[in-house]
């Protein structure tokens, strides 16, 4: 996390960080840290469980108690949420609604922000997309039973995400990236954000956002 930070402190980058509750409350310096350097801090699960696997009351409620634990520790309210593993039950937007946040990032119907619908009907709800490809633990994890392991070198890495980049940059529309720092944050490998940062500086006119700004920008289009 420190390197991260450094980087992002480096070239003026705002970021938004989801973070289980529980990991909040191990490392809260961290995380005012982080909102003290303008970033944002969004829900992320109480310990990284699978909303899908829960009771519609325990989801509710490891929901809730994760708001409350945030905010307890950076004063300020969450107002959005990545489940995850990016796993929805059929409750998970009901329970969104009821805590009144005001965006996702946990789905994948669109390269575009999207208002996402609850039986056909829209709910204000801004949807912020994810994408495996997008994501650097889907070349870079090793998991510890040895079932995954890297098989992409950095520079194939690099140059997914810039042409993911570029591709957006040419419609004018929304890069997002998802990154995990026991991940990416490694000497050997945090250079590949920086040449990302890089690249998107280069042309001028990229706006860096937090989700929440990103958010906000899109309900006033809707």
């Amino acid at each position: 996390m420190p390197r991260v930070l450094e980087l992002l402190r480096k070239y003026d980058v705002p970021a938004s960080f989801f973070v289980p509750a529980v990991i909040a409350q191990l490392y809260p310096s961290e995380q005012r840290a982080v909102v003290g350097e303008g970033h944002e801090i969004g829900m992320h699960g109480w310990i990284h469980e699978l909303n899908s696997e829960l009771s519609v009351e325990s989801e509710r409620s490891l929901m809730m108690r994760s708001a409350d634990v945030l905010e307890k520790i950076t004063s300020r309210r969450p107002t959005g949420i990545r489940t995850p593993s990016w796993d929805y039950s059929d409750a998970t937007l009901q329970i969104i609604r009821e805590m009144g946040l005001t965006y996702d990032s946990s789905l994948m119907a669109d390269d575009s922000c999207y208002e996402l619908l609850e039986d056909e009907e829209p709910t204000g709800v801004i949807e912020i997309p994810v994408e495996w490809i997008r994501d650097d633990a889907t070349y870079l994890w090793m998991g510890p039973d040895g079932s995954s392991r890297p098989d992409s070198s950095l520079d194939d890495v690099l140059s997914v995400f810039i042409r993911e980049f570029e591709g957006a940059y040419q419609d004018a529309d929304l890069f997002q990236l998802t990154l995990h720092p026991h991940v990416i944050g490694y000497r050997s490998r945090i250079w590949i954000v920086e040449e990302l940062i890089r690249c998107a500086k280069a042309k001028g006119d990229v706006w860096f956002s937090t989700h929440h700004q990103v958010a906000e920008r899109a309900a006033s289009c809707l």
